[in-house]
């Protein structure tokens, strides 16, 4: 599929659920309320709408939140996604705190590869940050999909934690505002594990949170690591530029929504739990797919309203996002409610 300005359209981020087993403080605080499992889509709607994205030339999945791997039996949707011809792939991003449990039925499933939320390697701030003090769970889950041979990366957000927590802040670090960015680029050194920096996306809570913009945060880290060069090879499905450290097995990357605007090249869409094709993350634009799964229609009347609906979705995405300008923003749903 192409959109109105010639993108080509292949990659489709998919939320099996609103509900996570953290309270990180810019996504999902704790009076952020769940909706009732009969209106999140079943795991065979979600494979009805993926044959039909398939057929449009979605290639690529990524599975979300929430939390993906709180929803029981996910291994068996990536197996259903794998088998659908015309998927190249089916990846997951998580929270890492059941990853350990999970690996082997995800790796026995077919995963592709896994994203890991990790924002800092402070066991205090992570409890600070989250809510909960879990990260040591989280490390044995990394440690094991990195030795399971899966491609692991780590997500972790800009947090200014200076600002955010003035009291511990960066109490074992080294007061600077950088103070997780060695520690987290360290992962990179010994494994093939990539380390990707995120900017804080200006959606729910995440718009008054403290952070680092990338215009700050690069230059510090080529200024750390002079070695530093722009990795060729591409890895994965989305907009982060890659960059290689002489002696690191990993590489470092960047995902700049504001200060690297990524717009010309957006290759996505999302499907939310509830069954909400959306355009843009920054936007609150799109196409409600539910109805149509659920109208008791018969299956190739279904089908092709299906086909039609994304075809429509495709159709609504923007030119470009507008999260420099808040008043320009239409998205009011916080991420968990939208799929990470």
């Amino acid at each position: 599929m192409q959109d109105r300005f010639g993108r080509k359209i292949d990659y489709l981020r998919i939320s099996i659920t609103d509900k996570c087993n953290l309270r990180c403080k810019y996504c999902m605080p704790s009076d952020i309320g769940s909706v009732p499992m009969g209106e999140i889509l079943t795991y065979e709607e979600i494979e009805r709408v993926v044959r039909a994205a398939a057929g449009l030339g979605i290639k690529k999945i990524k599975l979300t939140g929430g939390e993906p791997l709180i929803r029981r039996d996910c291994c068996i949707l990536v197996a259903m996604l794998k088998d659908i011809p015309g998927i190249d792939s089916v990846t997951l991003t998580t929270n890492g705190v059941l990853l350990y449990d999970r690996i082997g039925d995800l790796k026995n499933a077919g995963i592709d590869g896994i994203n890991i939320s990790i924002d800092t390697l402070d066991k205090k701030r992570y409890e600070i940050l989250t809510g909960k003090d879990e990260l040591d769970k989280v490390l044995m889950g990394l440690e094991a999909a990195a030795a399971s041979g899966i491609p692991v990366k780590i997500n972790a957000v800009s947090v200014d934690w200076p600002l955010f927590d003035p009291v511990y802040g960066c109490a074992s670090g080294d007061g600077s505002l950088f103070c997780d960015t060695e520690d987290l680029i360290s992962l990179t050194k010994d494994d093939k594990v990539d380390v990707r920096f995120i900017e804080m996306m200006p959606i729910g809570a995440g718009k008054d949170f403290p952070a680092i913009p990338h215009d700050i945060l690069i230059p510090y880290i080529f200024d750390r690591y002079p070695g530093i060069k722009p990795e060729e090879e591409r890895h994965g499905n989305g907009p982060a530029s890659y960059y290689v450290i002489p002696g690191h097995e990993g590489a470092v990357g960047f995902i700049s929504a504001l200060n690297g605007m990524f717009c010309e090249n957006c290759n996505r869409l999302r499907l939310t739990s509830l069954g909400f094709v959306k355009s843009c993350l920054c936007y609150d634009t799109g196409v409600d797919i539910k109805e149509t799964l659920r109208s008791g229609a018969d299956d190739d009347e279904i089908d092709r309203e299906l086909r039609s609906k994304i075809e429509k979705a495709v159709d609504l995405k923007p030119d470009m996002h507008s999260f420099s300008k808040e008043d320009k923003i239409t998205e009011k749903r916080a991420m968990s409610k939208i799929g990470g």
